[in-house]
Protein backbone atom coordinates (compact mmCIF):
# COMPACT_ATOMS: atom_id res chain seq x y z
CA UNK A 1 0.00 0.00 0.00
CA UNK A 2 3.02 2.41 0.96
CA UNK A 3 4.48 1.99 -2.53
CA UNK A 4 1.46 2.36 -4.43
CA UNK A 5 1.41 5.85 -2.41
CA UNK A 6 4.88 6.49 -3.42
CA UNK A 7 4.22 5.46 -6.91
CA UNK A 8 1.17 7.93 -7.40
CA UNK A 9 3.08 10.95 -5.89
CA UNK A 10 5.67 10.37 -8.44
CA UNK A 11 3.41 10.09 -11.39
CA UNK A 12 1.61 13.25 -9.77
CA UNK A 13 4.78 15.30 -9.83
CA UNK A 14 6.28 13.83 -13.15
CA UNK A 15 2.91 15.18 -15.27
CA UNK A 16 3.11 18.46 -12.91
CA UNK A 17 6.42 18.77 -14.18
CA UNK A 18 6.06 17.88 -18.03
CA UNK A 19 2.81 19.69 -17.82
CA UNK A 20 4.87 23.01 -16.82
CA UNK A 21 7.46 22.52 -18.97
CA UNK A 22 5.42 22.37 -22.14
CA UNK A 23 3.33 25.45 -20.69
CA UNK A 24 7.05 27.37 -21.39
CA UNK A 25 7.66 25.57 -24.54
CA UNK A 26 4.82 26.38 -26.34
CA UNK A 27 2.35 28.82 -24.56
CA UNK A 28 2.75 32.33 -26.81
CA UNK A 29 4.40 35.18 -24.41
CA UNK A 30 2.26 38.40 -23.86
CA UNK A 31 4.12 42.39 -23.51
CA UNK A 32 1.74 45.06 -21.80
CA UNK A 33 0.91 47.75 -24.19
CA UNK A 34 3.44 50.48 -22.75
CA UNK A 35 6.41 47.48 -22.69
CA UNK A 36 5.70 46.92 -26.43
CA UNK A 37 5.77 50.38 -27.37
CA UNK A 38 9.21 51.73 -25.57
CA UNK A 39 10.85 48.05 -27.35
CA UNK A 40 9.44 49.38 -30.58
CA UNK A 41 10.76 52.78 -30.31
CA UNK A 42 13.97 51.35 -28.91
CA UNK A 43 14.33 49.19 -31.96
CA UNK A 44 13.29 51.83 -34.56
CA UNK A 45 16.14 54.04 -33.83
CA UNK A 46 18.67 51.67 -33.58
CA UNK A 47 18.29 50.70 -37.08
CA UNK A 48 21.12 52.05 -39.29
CA UNK A 49 20.96 55.06 -40.55
CA UNK A 50 21.39 54.01 -44.18
CA UNK A 51 18.21 53.03 -43.98
CA UNK A 52 17.16 56.65 -44.45
CA UNK A 53 15.94 58.41 -47.67
CA UNK A 54 15.18 62.09 -47.43
CA UNK A 55 12.37 63.04 -49.68
CA UNK A 56 13.81 66.65 -50.66
CA UNK A 57 10.66 67.78 -52.82
CA UNK A 58 9.30 69.50 -50.25
CA UNK A 59 5.99 70.70 -51.98
CA UNK A 60 5.67 67.64 -54.38
CA UNK A 61 6.10 67.68 -58.61
CA UNK A 62 2.87 67.52 -59.95
CA UNK A 63 3.04 64.35 -61.17
CA UNK A 64 3.12 62.85 -57.75
CA UNK A 65 0.76 64.98 -56.11
CA UNK A 66 -1.50 63.87 -59.36
CA UNK A 67 -0.67 60.19 -58.31
CA UNK A 68 -1.76 60.62 -54.95
CA UNK A 69 -4.96 62.69 -55.70
CA UNK A 70 -6.17 59.87 -58.19
CA UNK A 71 -8.93 57.45 -57.42
CA UNK A 72 -7.96 54.96 -55.38
CA UNK A 73 -8.28 51.31 -56.99
CA UNK A 74 -9.10 49.90 -53.46
CA UNK A 75 -11.90 48.08 -51.49
CA UNK A 76 -14.57 51.03 -50.78
CA UNK A 77 -13.92 50.44 -47.16
CA UNK A 78 -10.09 51.81 -48.09
CA UNK A 79 -11.93 55.01 -50.23
CA UNK A 80 -12.99 56.72 -47.20
CA UNK A 81 -9.07 56.04 -45.67
CA UNK A 82 -7.53 57.28 -48.81
CA UNK A 83 -9.70 60.63 -48.77
CA UNK A 84 -9.04 61.25 -45.09
CA UNK A 85 -5.41 60.99 -46.25
CA UNK A 86 -5.47 63.44 -49.09
CA UNK A 87 -7.61 65.87 -46.84
CA UNK A 88 -4.56 66.12 -44.32
CA UNK A 89 -2.39 65.60 -47.31
CA UNK A 90 -3.75 68.33 -48.85
CA UNK A 91 -3.76 70.38 -45.11
CA UNK A 92 0.12 70.36 -44.59
CA UNK A 93 0.52 71.21 -48.16
CA UNK A 94 -1.68 74.71 -47.64
CA UNK A 95 0.26 75.70 -44.96
CA UNK A 96 3.68 74.73 -46.46
CA UNK A 97 2.56 76.88 -49.90
CA UNK A 98 1.58 80.16 -47.37
CA UNK A 99 5.76 80.36 -46.86
CA UNK A 100 7.43 82.71 -48.83
CA UNK A 101 11.19 81.54 -49.92
CA UNK A 102 13.75 82.54 -47.91
CA UNK A 103 16.05 85.00 -49.51
CA UNK A 104 19.42 85.57 -47.43
CA UNK A 105 22.52 85.16 -47.27
CA UNK A 106 24.57 81.40 -47.39
CA UNK A 107 25.13 78.57 -49.54
CA UNK A 108 21.31 77.35 -50.39
CA UNK A 109 22.96 73.90 -52.49
CA UNK A 110 25.14 71.94 -50.15
CA UNK A 111 25.80 68.19 -49.77
CA UNK A 112 22.90 65.94 -49.14
CA UNK A 113 24.45 64.71 -46.00
CA UNK A 114 24.57 68.06 -44.36
CA UNK A 115 21.17 69.21 -45.13
CA UNK A 116 19.55 65.74 -44.52
CA UNK A 117 17.35 67.38 -42.31
CA UNK A 118 14.67 70.55 -42.95
CA UNK A 119 16.56 70.69 -46.59
CA UNK A 120 13.49 71.68 -48.35
CA UNK A 121 14.91 73.15 -51.70
CA UNK A 122 12.09 72.29 -54.64
CA UNK A 123 12.86 68.77 -56.32
CA UNK A 124 14.47 70.90 -59.53
CA UNK A 125 16.95 72.39 -57.26
CA UNK A 126 18.70 68.98 -56.44
CA UNK A 127 18.65 66.86 -59.69
CA UNK A 128 22.57 66.02 -58.70
CA UNK A 129 21.92 64.65 -55.74
CA UNK A 130 18.88 61.97 -56.72
CA UNK A 131 21.79 59.41 -56.79
CA UNK A 132 21.80 59.63 -52.88
CA UNK A 133 19.06 56.86 -52.32
CA UNK A 134 18.61 53.28 -51.05
CA UNK A 135 19.49 50.66 -52.77
CA UNK A 136 16.35 48.82 -51.96
CA UNK A 137 13.51 50.46 -53.63
CA UNK A 138 11.00 48.13 -53.88
CA UNK A 139 8.33 50.95 -53.05
CA UNK A 140 9.17 53.08 -55.73
CA UNK A 141 6.35 51.80 -57.93
CA UNK A 142 3.63 51.28 -55.34
CA UNK A 143 0.62 53.31 -56.17
CA UNK A 144 0.08 55.12 -53.30
CA UNK A 145 -0.44 58.69 -52.09
CA UNK A 146 2.00 60.80 -51.24
CA UNK A 147 3.82 59.66 -47.81
CA UNK A 148 4.49 61.92 -44.34
CA UNK A 149 7.98 61.74 -44.91
CA UNK A 150 7.84 63.37 -48.84
CA UNK A 151 6.02 66.67 -47.40
CA UNK A 152 8.92 68.18 -45.61
CA UNK A 153 8.03 71.54 -43.37
CA UNK A 154 8.74 74.97 -45.07
CA UNK A 155 12.36 76.50 -45.31
CA UNK A 156 13.53 78.52 -42.77
CA UNK A 157 16.33 80.80 -42.16
CA UNK A 158 18.42 77.75 -40.44
CA UNK A 159 18.75 76.07 -43.36
CA UNK A 160 21.19 78.63 -45.22
CA UNK A 161 23.10 78.98 -41.45
CA UNK A 162 25.93 76.80 -41.03
CA UNK A 163 23.97 76.08 -37.48
CA UNK A 164 23.83 71.95 -37.92
CA UNK A 165 19.88 70.41 -37.86
CA UNK A 166 19.19 67.09 -36.82
CA UNK A 167 19.02 64.11 -37.98
CA UNK A 168 18.36 60.11 -38.66
CA UNK A 169 22.02 59.84 -37.68
CA UNK A 170 21.73 61.85 -34.60
CA UNK A 171 19.61 59.76 -32.75
CA UNK A 172 20.76 56.48 -33.94
CA UNK A 173 22.90 56.52 -30.60
CA UNK A 174 20.54 57.79 -28.24
CA UNK A 175 20.77 57.54 -24.86
CA UNK A 176 18.82 57.50 -21.45
CA UNK A 177 15.47 57.09 -23.56
CA UNK A 178 12.75 57.53 -21.57
CA UNK A 179 8.75 57.27 -22.06
CA UNK A 180 7.07 60.73 -20.97
CA UNK A 181 3.75 60.20 -22.08
CA UNK A 182 1.27 59.92 -24.95
CA UNK A 183 -1.96 61.25 -26.71
CA UNK A 184 -4.20 60.04 -29.24
CA UNK A 185 -1.74 59.77 -32.24
CA UNK A 186 1.87 60.59 -30.97
CA UNK A 187 4.07 59.08 -27.96
CA UNK A 188 6.66 61.35 -26.52
CA UNK A 189 9.95 60.06 -25.60
CA UNK A 190 13.17 62.15 -23.45
CA UNK A 191 16.27 61.22 -24.70
CA UNK A 192 20.27 62.20 -24.22
CA UNK A 193 22.17 63.36 -27.64
CA UNK A 194 26.22 62.95 -26.94
CA UNK A 195 24.80 61.65 -23.22
CA UNK A 196 24.35 65.33 -22.63
CA UNK A 197 21.98 67.33 -24.81
CA UNK A 198 18.26 65.97 -23.65
CA UNK A 199 15.85 67.05 -26.73
CA UNK A 200 11.73 65.49 -27.18
CA UNK A 201 11.03 62.39 -29.39
CA UNK A 202 7.30 62.40 -31.02
CA UNK A 203 6.31 59.60 -33.09
CA UNK A 204 3.46 58.00 -34.06
CA UNK A 205 1.95 55.66 -30.98
CA UNK A 206 1.23 52.34 -32.73
CA UNK A 207 -0.55 51.11 -29.83
CA UNK A 208 -2.31 54.98 -29.62
CA UNK A 209 -6.43 55.60 -29.79
CA UNK A 210 -5.91 56.54 -33.66
CA UNK A 211 -3.78 53.84 -34.53
CA UNK A 212 -6.18 51.33 -32.91
CA UNK A 213 -9.40 51.91 -34.24
CA UNK A 214 -7.97 52.96 -37.60
CA UNK A 215 -6.26 49.49 -38.20
CA UNK A 216 -9.61 48.10 -36.32
CA UNK A 217 -11.89 49.34 -38.97
CA UNK A 218 -9.74 49.75 -42.61
CA UNK A 219 -7.30 46.57 -41.59
CA UNK A 220 -4.41 48.93 -43.32
CA UNK A 221 -1.75 49.51 -41.23
CA UNK A 222 0.63 51.20 -43.42
CA UNK A 223 -2.45 53.58 -44.43
CA UNK A 224 -3.33 54.35 -41.16
CA UNK A 225 0.32 54.94 -40.15
CA UNK A 226 0.03 57.53 -42.92
CA UNK A 227 -2.82 58.88 -41.83
CA UNK A 228 -1.74 59.56 -38.22
CA UNK A 229 2.22 60.76 -39.83
CA UNK A 230 0.68 63.65 -41.32
CA UNK A 231 -0.33 64.95 -38.07
CA UNK A 232 3.11 65.22 -36.88
CA UNK A 233 4.45 66.85 -40.37
CA UNK A 234 1.88 69.74 -40.08
CA UNK A 235 3.24 70.20 -36.09
CA UNK A 236 6.78 70.49 -37.90
CA UNK A 237 5.52 72.79 -40.75
CA UNK A 238 4.12 75.19 -38.04
CA UNK A 239 6.76 74.56 -35.89
CA UNK A 240 9.47 75.86 -38.24
CA UNK A 241 6.97 78.48 -39.81
CA UNK A 242 6.05 80.49 -36.74
CA UNK A 243 9.36 80.97 -35.24
CA UNK A 244 8.23 82.41 -31.50
CA UNK A 245 10.22 82.63 -28.12
CA UNK A 246 6.71 80.82 -26.55
CA UNK A 247 6.74 78.20 -29.38
CA UNK A 248 8.54 75.05 -28.96
CA UNK A 249 11.35 74.46 -31.20
CA UNK A 250 12.14 71.95 -33.54
CA UNK A 251 15.56 71.28 -34.15
CA UNK A 252 15.13 68.61 -36.82
CA UNK A 253 13.56 65.26 -37.79
CA UNK A 254 14.18 61.78 -39.24
CA UNK A 255 12.36 59.22 -41.31
CA UNK A 256 13.25 55.92 -42.47
CA UNK A 257 11.75 52.62 -42.54
CA UNK A 258 10.93 50.49 -39.90
CA UNK A 259 9.63 46.78 -39.70
CA UNK A 260 6.86 46.92 -42.07
CA UNK A 261 6.14 50.41 -42.18
CA UNK A 262 7.65 52.78 -45.07
CA UNK A 263 9.08 56.33 -44.36
CA UNK A 264 8.05 56.51 -40.45
CA UNK A 265 8.63 60.07 -39.19
CA UNK A 266 10.10 61.36 -35.52
CA UNK A 267 10.21 64.80 -34.67
CA UNK A 268 12.87 66.10 -32.44
CA UNK A 269 11.75 69.15 -30.64
CA UNK A 270 12.74 70.74 -27.34
CA UNK A 271 12.18 69.45 -24.43
CA UNK A 272 9.91 71.29 -21.81
CA UNK A 273 8.60 69.74 -18.48
CA UNK A 274 4.78 69.37 -18.24
CA UNK A 275 2.57 71.52 -16.89
CA UNK A 276 0.94 70.76 -13.24
CA UNK A 277 -1.68 73.08 -12.38
CA UNK A 278 -2.14 71.71 -9.02
CA UNK A 279 1.99 72.92 -8.30
CA UNK A 280 1.15 75.93 -10.49
CA UNK A 281 -0.84 76.91 -8.01
CA UNK A 282 1.68 76.37 -5.29
CA UNK A 283 4.72 78.90 -7.18
CA UNK A 284 4.95 81.98 -5.94
CA UNK A 285 2.57 84.86 -8.21
CA UNK A 286 5.83 85.96 -9.59
CA UNK A 287 5.98 83.22 -11.20
CA UNK A 288 2.54 82.18 -12.33
CA UNK A 289 2.24 85.77 -14.11
CA UNK A 290 4.94 85.20 -15.69
CA UNK A 291 3.20 82.43 -17.11
CA UNK A 292 -0.04 84.69 -18.12
CA UNK A 293 2.59 87.25 -19.58
CA UNK A 294 4.31 84.40 -21.73
CA UNK A 295 0.47 83.34 -22.93
CA UNK A 296 -0.43 86.88 -23.83
CA UNK A 297 2.63 87.58 -25.73
CA UNK A 298 2.32 84.09 -27.41
CA UNK A 299 -1.88 84.43 -28.30
CA UNK A 300 -1.06 88.24 -29.78
CA UNK A 301 1.60 86.25 -31.97
CA UNK A 302 -0.86 83.61 -32.71
CA UNK A 303 -3.76 86.32 -33.86
CA UNK A 304 -1.25 88.19 -36.02
CA UNK A 305 1.07 85.21 -37.23
CA UNK A 306 2.19 84.83 -40.97
CA UNK A 307 -0.30 82.43 -41.61
CA UNK A 308 -3.43 84.54 -40.62
CA UNK A 309 -5.12 84.24 -37.41
CA UNK A 310 -4.48 81.04 -35.79
CA UNK A 311 -6.55 78.82 -33.19
CA UNK A 312 -5.55 75.78 -30.83
CA UNK A 313 -8.51 73.98 -31.69
CA UNK A 314 -7.44 71.72 -28.39
CA UNK A 315 -6.52 74.13 -26.58
CA UNK A 316 -5.48 72.46 -22.42
CA UNK A 317 -2.67 73.12 -20.49
CA UNK A 318 -1.60 69.40 -21.26
CA UNK A 319 -0.33 70.76 -24.78
CA UNK A 320 2.02 73.70 -22.93
CA UNK A 321 5.28 72.91 -21.07
CA UNK A 322 7.71 75.09 -19.26
CA UNK A 323 11.07 76.01 -20.64
CA UNK A 324 13.04 77.77 -18.31
CA UNK A 325 10.51 79.06 -16.77
CA UNK A 326 8.90 80.53 -20.33
CA UNK A 327 5.36 78.71 -21.05
CA UNK A 328 5.44 77.13 -24.48
CA UNK A 329 3.01 75.09 -27.00
CA UNK A 330 4.12 72.20 -27.71
CA UNK A 331 1.02 70.17 -29.99
CA UNK A 332 -0.01 72.53 -32.81
CA UNK A 333 -1.36 69.11 -34.87
CA UNK A 334 -4.40 70.40 -33.96
CA UNK A 335 -4.18 74.28 -34.63
CA UNK A 336 -6.45 75.66 -37.71
CA UNK A 337 -6.45 79.50 -39.86
CA UNK A 338 -9.58 78.33 -41.12
CA UNK A 339 -12.16 80.85 -40.22
CA UNK A 340 -15.74 79.84 -39.79
CA UNK A 341 -17.93 81.28 -42.93
CA UNK A 342 -20.73 82.51 -42.44
CA UNK A 343 -23.63 85.21 -44.07
CA UNK A 344 -26.21 87.62 -42.65
CA UNK A 345 -28.95 84.48 -42.63
CA UNK A 346 -27.01 82.41 -40.90
CA UNK A 347 -25.44 84.17 -37.70
CA UNK A 348 -25.80 80.61 -35.79
CA UNK A 349 -22.15 80.10 -37.62
CA UNK A 350 -20.81 82.85 -35.67
CA UNK A 351 -21.79 80.85 -31.95
CA UNK A 352 -18.86 80.11 -29.89
CA UNK A 353 -19.35 77.47 -27.40
CA UNK A 354 -18.06 77.09 -24.46
CA UNK A 355 -19.12 74.62 -21.48
CA UNK A 356 -20.06 77.36 -18.94
CA UNK A 357 -21.35 80.09 -21.67
CA UNK A 358 -21.42 80.82 -25.36
CA UNK A 359 -20.99 83.84 -27.52
CA UNK A 360 -22.42 84.84 -30.75
CA UNK A 361 -19.39 87.08 -32.86
CA UNK A 362 -20.72 89.28 -36.27
CA UNK A 363 -20.75 88.36 -39.54
CA UNK A 364 -17.78 90.54 -41.46
CA UNK A 365 -17.03 89.77 -44.97
CA UNK A 366 -18.57 85.90 -45.12
CA UNK A 367 -16.60 85.37 -42.03
CA UNK A 368 -17.23 85.15 -38.37
CA UNK A 369 -14.95 88.11 -37.59
CA UNK A 370 -12.00 86.91 -34.81
CA UNK A 371 -13.62 83.60 -34.08
CA UNK A 372 -9.75 82.28 -33.77
CA UNK A 373 -8.70 84.92 -31.75
CA UNK A 374 -11.44 84.76 -29.27
CA UNK A 375 -11.70 81.11 -29.05
CA UNK A 376 -8.01 80.96 -27.98
CA UNK A 377 -8.55 84.23 -25.41
CA UNK A 378 -11.22 82.93 -23.75
CA UNK A 379 -9.52 79.30 -23.02
CA UNK A 380 -6.51 81.13 -21.86
CA UNK A 381 -9.02 83.05 -19.40
CA UNK A 382 -11.14 79.49 -18.50
CA UNK A 383 -7.20 77.46 -17.97
CA UNK A 384 -5.06 80.03 -17.16
CA UNK A 385 -5.75 83.26 -16.29
CA UNK A 386 -9.04 82.64 -13.53
CA UNK A 387 -6.49 80.73 -11.40
CA UNK A 388 -3.08 81.85 -12.11
CA UNK A 389 -3.09 85.75 -12.13
CA UNK A 390 -5.03 86.75 -9.08
CA UNK A 391 -4.35 84.83 -6.03
CA UNK A 392 -1.63 86.22 -3.48
CA UNK A 393 -0.60 89.11 -5.97
CA UNK A 394 0.16 92.19 -4.82
CA UNK A 395 -2.52 93.99 -3.07
CA UNK A 396 -1.77 97.09 -5.63
CA UNK A 397 -1.30 95.21 -8.63
CA UNK A 398 -5.07 93.35 -8.08
CA UNK A 399 -7.47 95.69 -8.94
CA UNK A 400 -5.33 95.65 -12.57
CA UNK A 401 -5.33 91.93 -12.82
CA UNK A 402 -9.05 91.35 -11.91
CA UNK A 403 -9.73 94.03 -15.05
CA UNK A 404 -7.70 91.34 -17.14
CA UNK A 405 -9.82 88.18 -16.00
CA UNK A 406 -12.95 90.14 -16.31
CA UNK A 407 -12.23 91.89 -19.70
CA UNK A 408 -11.20 88.28 -21.36
CA UNK A 409 -13.73 86.11 -19.63
CA UNK A 410 -16.18 88.43 -21.33
CA UNK A 411 -14.56 88.79 -24.07
CA UNK A 412 -14.67 92.55 -23.86
CA UNK A 413 -10.76 92.83 -25.36
CA UNK A 414 -8.59 91.28 -28.15
CA UNK A 415 -5.26 90.04 -27.43
CA UNK A 416 -3.79 93.08 -28.04
CA UNK A 417 -5.61 95.28 -25.75
CA UNK A 418 -4.82 92.01 -23.18
CA UNK A 419 -1.54 91.82 -24.09
CA UNK A 420 -0.71 95.84 -23.59
CA UNK A 421 -2.42 95.36 -20.01
CA UNK A 422 -0.15 92.15 -19.01
CA UNK A 423 2.84 94.29 -20.07
CA UNK A 424 1.87 97.62 -17.87
CA UNK A 425 1.53 94.87 -14.92
CA UNK A 426 5.06 93.82 -15.51
CA UNK A 427 6.29 97.32 -15.87
CA UNK A 428 4.33 98.08 -12.65
CA UNK A 429 5.89 95.36 -10.95
CA UNK A 430 9.25 95.10 -12.56
CA UNK A 431 9.95 98.94 -10.92
CA UNK A 432 8.42 98.64 -7.24
CA UNK A 433 5.53 100.99 -7.98
CA UNK A 434 3.29 97.98 -6.43
CA UNK A 435 5.38 99.28 -2.98
CA UNK A 436 2.39 101.59 -2.25
CA UNK A 437 4.53 103.39 0.70
CA UNK A 438 8.16 102.80 -0.69
CA UNK A 439 9.29 105.66 2.23
CA UNK A 440 7.46 103.72 5.58
CA UNK A 441 9.81 103.88 8.36
CA UNK A 442 9.25 100.94 10.33
CA UNK A 443 9.18 100.72 14.27
CA UNK A 444 11.76 97.60 14.24
CA UNK A 445 15.37 98.19 13.91
CA UNK A 446 17.56 95.50 11.84
CA UNK A 447 21.59 95.09 12.24
CA UNK A 448 23.38 94.66 8.39
CA UNK A 449 25.92 92.18 8.84
CA UNK A 450 27.99 91.94 5.51
CA UNK A 451 29.34 89.08 3.80
CA UNK A 452 27.06 86.51 6.49
CA UNK A 453 24.77 84.05 6.02
CA UNK A 454 22.40 81.20 8.48
CA UNK A 455 22.76 78.47 7.92
CA UNK A 456 19.61 76.00 9.01
CA UNK A 457 16.82 78.47 11.20
CA UNK A 458 14.28 77.86 8.29
CA UNK A 459 10.80 77.97 8.58
CA UNK A 460 7.81 77.88 5.67
CA UNK A 461 5.75 80.36 4.05
CA UNK A 462 3.62 80.59 1.12
CA UNK A 463 4.49 80.62 -1.25
CA UNK A 464 8.12 80.22 -1.36
CA UNK A 465 10.63 79.08 -3.79
CA UNK A 466 11.96 77.04 -1.46
CA UNK A 467 9.45 73.53 -0.12
CA UNK A 468 11.71 73.90 3.24
CA UNK A 469 12.14 77.43 3.84
CA UNK A 470 11.09 81.10 3.50
CA UNK A 471 12.52 82.04 -0.11
CA UNK A 472 10.62 85.21 -1.46
CA UNK A 473 11.64 88.03 -4.13
CA UNK A 474 11.80 91.70 -2.95
CA UNK A 475 12.25 94.58 -4.92
CA UNK A 476 14.53 96.73 -1.99
CA UNK A 477 15.58 96.37 1.47
CA UNK A 478 12.21 98.32 2.71
CA UNK A 479 10.04 95.23 1.34
CA UNK A 480 11.96 92.89 2.81
CA UNK A 481 11.76 94.51 6.46
CA UNK A 482 7.80 95.02 6.06
CA UNK A 483 8.36 91.05 4.91
CA UNK A 484 10.24 90.05 8.28
CA UNK A 485 8.15 92.40 10.75
CA UNK A 486 4.36 90.76 9.21
CA UNK A 487 5.78 86.91 9.74
CA UNK A 488 5.60 85.93 13.27
CA UNK A 489 8.38 83.65 12.68
CA UNK A 490 10.98 85.93 11.43
CA UNK A 491 14.18 87.41 13.24
CA UNK A 492 16.37 87.79 10.44
CA UNK A 493 16.45 87.69 6.52
CA UNK A 494 19.76 86.99 3.95
CA UNK A 495 20.00 88.54 0.41
CA UNK A 496 20.83 85.81 -1.91
CA UNK A 497 22.27 87.96 -4.87
CA UNK A 498 20.14 86.28 -7.16
CA UNK A 499 17.21 88.02 -8.94
CA UNK A 500 14.16 86.37 -10.49
CA UNK A 501 13.07 86.63 -14.12
CA UNK A 502 12.38 90.02 -14.41
CA UNK A 503 15.38 90.76 -14.73
CA UNK A 504 14.78 89.52 -18.48
CA UNK A 505 18.03 87.92 -19.65
CA UNK A 506 19.95 88.44 -16.60
CA UNK A 507 18.58 84.82 -15.62
CA UNK A 508 18.03 83.43 -11.77
CA UNK A 509 21.71 83.44 -11.21
CA UNK A 510 22.87 86.99 -11.87
CA UNK A 511 24.78 88.97 -8.86
CA UNK A 512 22.73 91.93 -8.03
CA UNK A 513 22.48 94.51 -5.47
CA UNK A 514 19.76 95.32 -3.03
CA UNK A 515 19.64 98.96 -2.80
CA UNK A 516 17.13 101.31 -0.76
CA UNK A 517 15.73 102.25 -4.21
CA UNK A 518 15.32 98.89 -5.55
CA UNK A 519 17.45 95.45 -7.08
CA UNK A 520 19.47 96.48 -10.00
CA UNK A 521 22.13 94.24 -11.70
CA UNK A 522 25.30 93.79 -11.55
CA UNK A 523 25.29 95.55 -15.12
CA UNK A 524 22.92 98.51 -14.40
CA UNK A 525 21.40 97.22 -16.72
CA UNK A 526 17.51 96.86 -15.67
CA UNK A 527 15.37 96.41 -12.40
CA UNK A 528 14.91 93.09 -11.01
CA UNK A 529 13.50 91.27 -7.87
CA UNK A 530 15.86 89.33 -5.31
CA UNK A 531 15.33 86.30 -3.73
CA UNK A 532 15.35 86.47 0.01
CA UNK A 533 15.59 83.65 2.89
CA UNK A 534 13.40 84.47 6.10
CA UNK A 535 15.28 83.13 9.09
CA UNK A 536 13.62 82.40 12.52
CA UNK A 537 17.17 82.88 14.34
CA UNK A 538 20.89 84.03 13.73
CA UNK A 539 22.57 81.73 15.95
CA UNK A 540 23.80 79.72 12.71
CA UNK A 541 25.23 82.84 11.54
CA UNK A 542 28.83 82.21 9.41
CA UNK A 543 30.80 83.84 6.86
CA UNK A 544 29.73 83.83 3.07
CA UNK A 545 31.37 86.01 0.50
CA UNK A 546 28.70 88.31 -1.06
CA UNK A 547 26.24 87.73 1.47
CA UNK A 548 23.90 90.22 3.30
CA UNK A 549 22.41 89.44 6.37
CA UNK A 550 19.83 91.45 8.33
CA UNK A 551 19.26 90.67 11.82
CA UNK A 552 15.75 91.88 14.17
CA UNK A 553 16.54 93.64 16.99
CA UNK A 554 14.71 93.44 20.14
CA UNK A 555 11.96 96.17 20.03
Amino acid sequence: MKRRKIVVAAGFCLSFFIGTLMNLLFVPGFEHHGERTHRYYYEKQQRVADSFQFHVDNFAPAATVAEANREPTVPGGLQDLQTQIRERLDEVLRYGQRQARWVGPGDAVRPLERRRLMDLERASSWDSNKGVEKNDNKHANAPSPLSAAEVAPPRSPKDFTNEPMLGCSSIDNVTNVQYLGSGYTKAVYKAALNKSFSVALKSVDFGGHDMENCVKKYGSASDCYRLASFKIVKEMTLMERLQHPNILKLYGYCNQDSNDIKDTVTAITELGSPLEMIQLLQTPWEERFRICLSLGRLLHYLAHSPLGSLTLLDFRPRQFVLVGGELKVTDLDDASVEETPCSPATPANCLLEFPARNFTLPCSRGRCQGINEKRNLYNAYRFFFTYLLPHSAPLALRPLLDRIVNSTGELLWSTDETLTHLEKVLEIYRNGHYLTNNTQTYKTEYKRVADASIAGENYRCWPSYQHDGCMLSVYNIHEAIGVCDSHAQCRAFVLTNQSTWTGEDLGVHTPVFLRGNGCISAHQSRRCHQLVLFKTGAAGMSAANGKLTYIRLAS
